[in-house]
C-alpha cells in the first residue's frame, strides 16, 4: 500500500469528483472575491450617501439660522444639535437628540475657537454617556460618530434675528449633525446575506453541472477503455471507435489506435522473423546433420576430410547467422550508439578495397574520393556497414564494384556501384527487410541470408543516415548518407 493513501482518503478518487470539487473551490473563491468587494463598495456608497443627507440637512439648518428661524425639533431624520457659546442649554437640537435631555445641557461641545463661517468640516467625535439616554433609538451613546459642523457668527446677523435666536451679540453658533452608518451597515448586512445564499446555491449548481458535464464528457473514455482492455496479444485486431466530434478524445482515440496498429505491425514482424531465423537455421543444420549421419553410417567408403570441410562450412554459416541474429536484436533495443569517434570514411573504404577477397570470381573493386570525408560514430559499426554493401555488391556484381565517396554540404555521401542485373523498381525497399531474397533459386551458400542490407539500413540509421537505392540503368547503386562531421583542423 502506498505511504501516503491513507492520509488522501477524504480526496475523491473519481475524476468526476475531483473535477467537481475543483469547479467548486475555484468558484466560492471567486465569488468570496466578488462579495468581499461588493460589500465593501456597498458599504462606501451608502456612507457616501448617509454623508450626503447629513450635509444636505447641515445647510438647511445654517440657512434657518441665518434667516434667524430656530430649527424644528421634529421632521429630521438624522440627530443633530446647534450650540452657542455663552450658551449652556442648545440652540435647537432634533432627530434622536431628545434621549439625551439636551434641554437641561448641549450634549456636544460648545466652540472654543471660531471657525470660518460657512466652512464645511467633519470630526470623528463620541456621544457621552447619560442618565436618560436608554431611548435612544440609535444606540449612539458612548459611540463614536463622523460629526459634521459649520459655524455662524452671531455679529454677522441683525439684532432681531439674534434676539430670535436667543444668543449673544457676539455669540459663535455650532451647527453638528451627526451621520449614522446604521443605514449603510444595514444595507451591507442585508446584501452579505443575499450574497452567502446565492453564493452557496452558486456552488453547488457548479459542482453539479460540472460534475455531470464531465462525467459526459469522459462516457468515450470509458468505451475506449473498455476496448483496449479487450485486446489481448492472440487478438490484437480489436480497435476503438473514434468519436466524430473531432475534440481531444476523438484525437485520444486515433492515438491508441495507431498504437495498437504499430504494436499489431511490430508483433507481425516478430512473428515473421522468429520464422525466417528458424527456417534459415533450420538448413544448415540440416546439411550438417545429414552429412555427419551418413559418414557415420558407412564409416569406411566416407572422405572425413570432404564431410569435415562440408561440417566447417555449414558451422560457419551458423555462425554468421547467429551472429547477424544478435547485431539485430541489439540494434532492435534502440540503445545509442557507443564509442563515438571521428572517422575517416575515405580511409575506411580504401582500407576495405585493398584487403577485400575476390578470390571466387575476377571482379574489380575501386574506391574513388576527393578528399578525406569524416564522420562520428563506432568505427566497428561503420566497418560493419561497408562490408555489407560490398559483400551485397560482390554476389551481384559482373565484373566491376566502385565506391565513391563525396562531401556534399553538411552530408557525407557514399555510393556502392555493381554492373549485375540490377533491383526491379517494386522492389526497391523490399530488399532491405529481413530475410528477403529475391533471387530464391539460387544457392543458399552463395546468396546470403537476406540480413546484410537490413543490417546496414539499421546502423545507418542509427548513426542518424538513411541508406536508400538509387535508379541506375546498369546494375543497383546504393547510396550511404551520413552527418559529416568537423576535422581535427576545424575544432
Amino acid at each position: 500500500m502506498n505511504a501516503t493513501e491513507p492520509r488522501r482518503r477524504w480526496w475523491p478518487r473519481s475524476v468526476r469528483a475531483r473535477t467537481a470539487l475543483a469547479a467548486a473551490s475555484a468558484a466560492a473563491v471567486i465569488l468570496l472575491g466578488i462579495g468581499w468587494w461588493l460589500h465593501h463598495d456597498v458599504y462606501r456608497q451608502g456612507t457616501q450617501i448617509a454623508e450626503g443627507q447629513a450635509e444636505q440637512q447641515l445647510w438647511s439648518l445654517v440657512d434657518q439660522l441665518n434667516e434667524g428661524v430656530v430649527p424644528a425639533r421634529r421632521g429630521s431624520v438624522l440627530p443633530y444639535e446647534v450650540v452657542a457659546t455663552g450658551r449652556r442649554t442648545p440652540v435647537a437640537y432634533g432627530g434622536a437628540m431628545d434621549a439625551f435631555d439636551p434641554g437641561t445641557r448641549h450634549v456636544l461641545p460648545a466652540p472654543s475657537e471660531a471657525r470660518e463661517p460657512g466652512l464645511l468640516t467633519i470630526l470623528p467625535l463620541r456621544i457621552p454617556v447619560r442618565d436618560s439616554d436608554s431611548r435612544d433609538r440609535f444606540d449612539m451613546a458612548g459611540r463614536t460618530y463622523p460629526v459634521m459642523l459649520a459655524d455662524i457668527s452671531a455679529h454677522e446677523l441683525s439684532s432681531d434675528k439674534v434676539a430670535a435666536l436667543g444668543v449673544a451679540a457676539d455669540a459663535t453658533l455650532r451647527v453638528y449633525v451627526v451621520v449614522l452608518p446604521n443605514t449603510a451597515e444595514a444595507i451591507a448586512e442585508t446584501t452579505d446575506l443575499l450574497l452567502l445564499r446565492a453564493g452557496l446555491v452558486s456552488v453547488v449548481l457548479i459542482a453539479a453541472v460540472t460534475y455531470f458535464a464531465v462525467r459526459i464528457a469522459l462516457r468515450p473514455v470509458e468505451a475506449i477503455r473498455v476496448l483496449t482492455a479487450s485486446v489481448t496479444a492472440s487478438d490484437p485486431r480489436e480497435r476503438v471507435t473514434v468519436p466524430a466530434t473531432g475534440h481531444e478524445i476523438a484525437a485520444l482515440a486515433t492515438t491508441i489506435n495507431t498504437t495498437l496498429q504499430r504494436l499489431d505491425n511490430a508483433a507481425a514482424r516478430q512473428r515473421r522473423f522468429v520464422a525466417d531465423a528458424a527456417h534459415e537455421l533450420r538448413s544448415p543444420l540440416t546439411t550438417l546433420l545429414a552429412s555427419l549421419e551418413v559418414a557415420l553410417a558407412y564409416p569406411e567408403r566416407t572422405d572425413w576430410p570432404a564431410a569435415a570441410t562440408t561440417a566447417a562450412r555449414q558451422t560457419r554459416r551458423l555462425q554468421a547467422l547467429a551472429e547477424d541474429l544478435l547485431l539485430l536484436a541489439r540494434l532492435d533495443t534502440r540503445t545509442p550508439p557507443t564509442g563515438r569517434e571521428t572517422i575517416d570514411l575515405t580511409a575506411l573504404a580504401s582500407r576495405l578495397t585493398e584487403q577485400y577477397p575476390l578470390t571466387e570470381r575476377p571482379l574489380t573493386l575501386t574506391c574513388d574520393s576527393t578528399a578525406p570525408a569524416h564522420v562520428h560514430g563506432n568505427p566497428d559499426e561503420h566497418e560493419r556497414l561497408l562490408r555489407n554493401l560490398i559483400d551485397n555488391a560482390a554476389r551481384h556484381a559482373a565484373h566491376r564494384i566502385q565506391i565513391t565517396i563525396r562531401n556534399q554540404d553538411d552530408w557525407v555521401v557514399l555510393t556502392v556501384h555493381d554492373d549485375g542485373p540490377g533491383v526491379p523498381t517494386e522492389d526497391a525497399e523490399r530488399i532491405f527487410e529481413r530475410f528477403v531474397r529475391l533471387d530464391d533459386a539460387r544457392s543458399r551458400d552463395h546468396g546470403g541470408t537476406g540480413l546484410g542490407l537490413a543490417i546496414a539500413r539499421d546502423l545507418a540509421h542509427r548513426h542518424r543516415g538513411t541508406l536508400t537505392l538509387t535508379p541506375r540503368t546498369l546494375g543497383a547503386c546504393f547510396q550511404l548518407r551520413l552527418p559529416r562531421a568537423p576535422t581535427p583542423a576545424e575544432k
